[in-house]
């Protein structure tokens, strides 16, 4: 995997680390474009640590803000640096089921 897609998937997976960012994550998915105060509404986290989410899910690409009314900016979901980690997983299993397999052979034979 290309320097710059491995370095996608990291991103995502720190972000994906900690099980608030999976609560906001799954409440954008669930109910859309959301602001900071809505998704404080939401869920049992307070704005400001929620804003804080934001910001290194939007660091992560996992998460665009776009402005709204009176300054305020609704979060939607990108799915693209999503997609990079599951192709790195899937090449990981990729290599990890051919050596799985090879030692296979190796010890039946």
């Amino acid at each position: 995997m290309r320097p710059e897609l491995e370095a996608t998937a990291e991103r995502v997976f720190v972000a994906l680390a900690d099980p608030s960012r999976r609560a906001v994550l799954a409440a954008l998915a669930a109910a859309g474009p959301a602001t900071a105060t809505d998704l404080a509404d939401r869920l049992p986290i307070t704005r400001q640590a929620i804003a804080k989410h934001l910001v290194l899910l939007s660091d992560a690409g996992l998460v665009i803000g776009e402005p709204g009314e009176r300054r305020r900016v609704r979060y939607r979901l990108d799915s693209g640096p999503m997609q990079v980690a599951q192709q790195f997983l899937a090449a990981m299993a990729r290599d990890w089921d051919g050596s799985l397999e090879a030692l296979r052979r190796h010890l039946d034979g």
